[in-house]
């Protein structure tokens, strides 16, 4: 898949809006019932950065931006402050935050995961890009100092020796989502740049 491993300016992505987004059909019965069903197994998420852009900097920025990754064609990294780390946006990660995996004594590659859930549900998201440098791991809730390594590319851990059986293995981290322009056009006023408005500039979750 054509992606570009490099991040959206931070400080533009901290004022833009968005979430996660589900496709759901919707049949209405006779008897005014209703069947639904999930199109999609997990979400996508979209973004507008158009509300991050507040200068004209910040719009030049977006300009060089849009032109490397030629529109479309190419994904990057997007940070989500609303849910970025493994953690609570405003705690600090930690080493037991999401669950990795069991050890089976032959297992030596994990895959990091993101756990949404409540008291009636849950869904797991794989993180497929971890911030390089972020991630921290337990065995057993005990940081093993080493021994292990992470792809920064695919959100893999693979470790030097593989787990024992039963061994208990988490993780935290910061993440980014991998996004791409949802336009192939950049449509702005400049009045509405001095004004603050500026025209939405849409964002899409790519799968990879």
């Amino acid at each position: 898949m054509n992606f570009h491993d490099v991040s959206f300016p931070l400080a533009i992505a901290f004022h833009s809006t968005g979430g996660p987004g589900r496709r759901t059909e919707i049949v209405t019965l006779g008897s005014g019932h209703e069947e639904r069903n999930a199109v999609w197994a997990g979400s996508r998420r979209r973004y507008d950065i158009g509300s991050g852009i507040r200068t004209l900097d910040d719009l030049s920025a977006v300009i060089a931006f849009f032109e490397a990754r030629a529109g479309q064609l190419y994904g990057f990294r997007f940070r989500d402050f609303a849910d970025g780390k493994s953690c609570a946006p405003g705690a600090t990660p930690a080493a037991t935050d999401q669950a990795l995996g069991t050890g089976d004594g032959a297992t030596r590659e994990f895959q990091l995961r993101k756990a949404y859930a409540d008291t009636a549900a849950s869904h797991v998201r794989d993180i497929v890009k971890p911030v390089a440098g972020s991630v921290l791991v337990a065995v057993d809730g005990v940081a093993p100092g080493g021994g292990f390594a992470v792809d920064a590319a695919t959100g893999l851990v693979t470790f030097d020796a593989a787990p024992v059986e039963d061994a208990a293995l988490t993780a935290g981290f910061l993440f980014d989502t991998p996004v791409r322009f949802d336009t192939d056009t950049l449509s702005v006023n400049l009045a509405s740049v001095a004004l603050g408005e500026v025209a939405s500039i849409p964002l899409t979750e790519i799968l990879l």
